[in-house]
């Protein structure tokens, strides 16, 4: 909750930093031209990999695999969204970063492995899961 909180306050204070720094340099109508220009191109973004992204779901559903990489990348998609149309420069890096193929396929991967180990043994992670005890040795199946 405090770690919300602490977010919550943040956040906005290094956007008005930010916007206050840039504004100084370039002058407020170039910094309000970057501002709405990131927002357009964000919501343009986020049309063009969104139906990207269900096209290839709906072939993944085509084949009869699951498309669990894309339903996945769906909620990335729209968080990314949100952040590029909240006006400020730091929340439009993560927005970026959402909305761009490479960084969203990362953080889609990224989510499914920490989901998988959760699910097989709460606390552990990749490395974790590595270095987990192997028990050798033989099976006899005795038919009587």
């Amino acid at each position: 909750m405090q770690i919300l909180l602490l977010f919550f306050l943040t956040i906005p204070l290094i956007e008005i930093y930010l916007l206050l720094k840039i504004g100084s340099i370039v002058g407020a109508a170039p910094t309000i031209f970057l501002v709405v220009s990131t927002a357009v191109i964000g919501a343009w973004l986020l049309r063009v990999q969104g139906f990207a992204t269900f096209q290839r779901l709906q072939a993944s559903l085509q084949k009869n695999q699951i498309p669990a990489q894309e339903m996945i990348e769906g909620p990335i998609l729209l968080l990314g969204g949100a952040l590029l149309l909240t006006p400020g420069f730091f929340t439009d890096i993560f927005g970026f970063a959402c909305l761009i193929p490479a960084s969203r396929r990362r953080m889609a991967l990224y989510i499914m492995e920490k989901q998988i180990y959760t699910h097989i043994d709460p606390g552990a992670g990749p490395q974790q899961r590595s270095k987990q005890d192997v028990i050798e040795g033989e099976y006899r199946h005795d038919d009587d």
